[in-house]
């Protein structure tokens, strides 16, 4: 029996490392798929995590614990998707390193995403989009930040990762052309213009940040 604990310290060593391009979202997100798997798995087979072997890891056990995810823990589909996801990627690491377990490999790879449902995006009129970018108080500090927040979001089509993970020297707001660097998935960059009222809002949340 091959232990598992070695496997997944060494996985992450070497291909989760920052310098890798992983970003921590891709970290956070495999690091709880083998949080909630070794839970499953110790609780199914009576072992703690740390006795736990790779043979155990077979396809069947996989698909009980995403089926288990999704009855019981009300996961999506689009996060059982990404649990298996991460579990593949660990099982590519292990062909190369356990060749025993090549077959074993084979069947858990070989288990199918689930069919997510695309909900319909609808779009906001201008009056919605006016209506909740006025929504916040601009007299408390706390109005102040979700008004800048909001005016990013529209202004520059950002994700909330990456408004949260603005920071102020990716800032420019005192040349004639006001923009904010940005950096998205896979450490990919673009420099984005502002409108007015985003810079505006923008500016009022750092005179009181």
């Amino acid at each position: 029996m091959t232990p598992l604990a070695p496997l997944v310290a060494a996985f992450f060593r070497k291909n989760l490392a920052a310098d890798k391009g992983v970003s921590k979202n891709t970290l956070a997100s495999y690091s709880y798929t083998f949080k909630f798997l070794c839970r499953y798995a110790s609780g199914r087979l009576g072992k703690t995590p740390s006795e736990l072997s790779l043979e155990e890891l077979d396809a069947n056990l996989i698909r009980d614990f995403l089926e288990h995810r999704e009855r019981d823990c009300g996961n999506t589909a689009r996060t059982r998707n990404l649990r298996l996801t991460a579990i593949r990627s660990f099982m590519r690491y292990v062909e190369y390193e356990v060749p025993a377990a090549l077959e074993q490999v084979r069947r858990v790879r070989a288990i199918s995403n689930k069919r997510a449902q695309e909900r319909l995006v609808n779009h906001l009129t201008p009056e919605e989009m006016r209506a909740m970018l006025d929504a916040p108080d601009p007299g408390t500090r706390q109005g102040i930040r979700d008004q800048a927040m909001l005016y990013l979001g529209f202004a520059a089509g950002l994700r909330a990762s990456e408004i949260v993970g603005l920071r102020l020297d990716e800032i420019e707001l005192d040349g004639p052309y006001p923009s904010l660097l940005v950096r998205g998935k896979g450490r990919r960059q673009r420099r984005l213009p502002l409108w007015k009222e985003a810079t505006r809002a923008l500016r009022a949340w750092l005179s009181v940040r």
